[in-house]
């Protein structure tokens, strides 16, 4: 069997998410795990011994059988990405990150006479740090040790995953996620001078969730993260206006009213006569500058936090649209009508959907980046991916079957193998 061949058989992909990690190799869809991991407590141990267990970390599905008290959840219930970066001295996150990679291989490792580890492709933040990708080398280099799974191994930009995947060379990517949102110009290759990154993705959305739910009573369910995001999920729209929605939905309030129930409990959770602030969790993420979320920054609320980009502050509360085009800006000026012809939507945090009957107010994420940047006055063409949670996953994929097998890893380009028998 040539290289090729082989890489095309045993290609792996890798996109650690801040809120899940996708993994796997050649498939349609990648397997998706929550990016967490549980440290079983002392309290428990003479117990899970006697039931036969051995491990200090659980991670996947697993994690469930052991949660205990919203108490015990938070103090050993870790996520160990914020913003898409791992902190560098975070030894519990980076044990985390480790168990979950070991586990993706774990569960896809063939049981085949000609398999001598895949050839992985990890997509990491645009922002991320060249020591977690130092990191990650240690993780899957000790992995390999262990397993024998990892034949190479290199790492790349979400936003270039992205741009792989749909098969784009000149474009604008808004990856969006749990953590933060990445702007990236592409032409041929990300524009990292241009690059612009907003510490706010899903989580706000989350945090104004959690809020709401206050509002409703429901102090306890607010601090459960899970519960939240369900909630969230369920209930959230992106108004085409949020001062007009606001307005129709307390004119109409029947006509928005949705009761939340979670399947196999007794909760639920009815917004009855604040239908209205389902908006308002959609609205966040796109533009947290609106002045009716400074009562909940005052309250407590994290407002998000500005980023240092080349030298320039960019504020954590700029609106999407504006955000793009600043990002935008930063290019050649011939360059920059060719971008606004292709703006690419990915991530987790775009994928709003619009109910039936509620077209006149609630939008989809594409259509509301269109109508922020008309506010500029920019004409554009915005697109969602079709797969927004597997997009980064299937470039990571691509780029595993593109890379050729002599190329080593360059810390001046950031890209190449880093090889068995070579590097570790």
């Amino acid at each position: 069997m040539s290289v090729d061949e082989y890489r095309r058989k045993y290609a792996y992909g890798e996109d650690y998410g801040t809120s899940h990690f996708k993994f796997g190799p050649v498939a349609e869809k990648p397997h998706v795990i929550e990016n967490r991991g549980l440290f079983l407590g002392g309290e428990s141990k003479v117990l899970l011994k006697l039931f036969g267990v051995d491990r200090e970390v659980i991670v996947g599905p697993e994690i469930v059988r052991y949660l205990g008290s919203i108490e015990d959840v938070s103090r050993h219930l870790i996520y160990p990405m914020r913003d898409g970066v791992v902190a560098k001295d975070d030894e519990r996150a980076w044990r985390v990150l480790y168990e979950l990679t070991k586990y993706g291989f774990s569960l896809t490792k063939p049981d085949a006479s000609d398999f001598q580890g895949f050839y992985v492709t990890a997509a990491l933040s645009a922002v991320a740090p060249d020591y977690m990708i130092e990191k990650l080398f240690e993780i899957h280099a000790r992995i390999d040790g262990e397993m024998n799974v990892v034949k190479a191994f290199t790492v790349i930009p979400q936003p270039l995953a992205v741009a792989i995947a749909e098969k784009t060379i000149t474009c604008v990517v808004v990856e969006s996620g749990h953590g933060n949102t990445q702007i990236t110009p592409i032409s041929m290759y990300p524009i990292r001078d241009a690059a612009v990154v907003l510490n706010r993705g899903g989580a706000e959305a989350d945090a104004m969730a959690a809020e709401v739910l206050r509002d409703l009573g429901h102090e306890d369910l607010a601090r459960e993260e899970k519960f939240v995001r369900m909630f969230k999920e369920a209930v959230g729209l992106v108004p085409r206006s949020l001062d007009e929605a606001i307005e129709a939905a307390k004119r109409e309030p029947e006509r928005f009213r949705t009761v939340f129930k979670v399947p196999g409990t007794r909760i639920e959770v009815d917004l009855g006569e604040r239908a209205w602030m389902r908006f308002l969790i959609g609205e966040v993420p796109f533009n947290p500058e609106h002045e009716i979320f400074e009562s909940y920054y005052k309250r407590g609320m994290p407002r998000p936090r500005d980023t240092v980009v080349g030298g320039e502050r960019v504020r954590g509360t700029m609106p999407l649209g504006e955000a793009i085009s600043l990002s935008v800006s930063k290019t050649s000026i011939e360059l920059q009508p060719s971008l606004y012809k292709r703006v690419i939507l990915s991530g987790g945090n775009f994928a709003w959907k619009v109910p039936p009957g509620l077209e006149d107010v609630a939008v989809d994420s594409a259509e509301k980046v269109r109508l922020q940047l008309l506010d500029f006055g920019i004409e554009s063409e915005v697109s969602l991916v079709e797969d927004p949670l597997y997009s980064v996953w299937k470039g990571t994929i691509v780029y595993s079957l593109a890379v050729p097998d002599e190329f080593e890893w360059d810390w001046s380009r950031r890209e190449g193998w880093f090889k068995r028998g070579i590097h570790y």
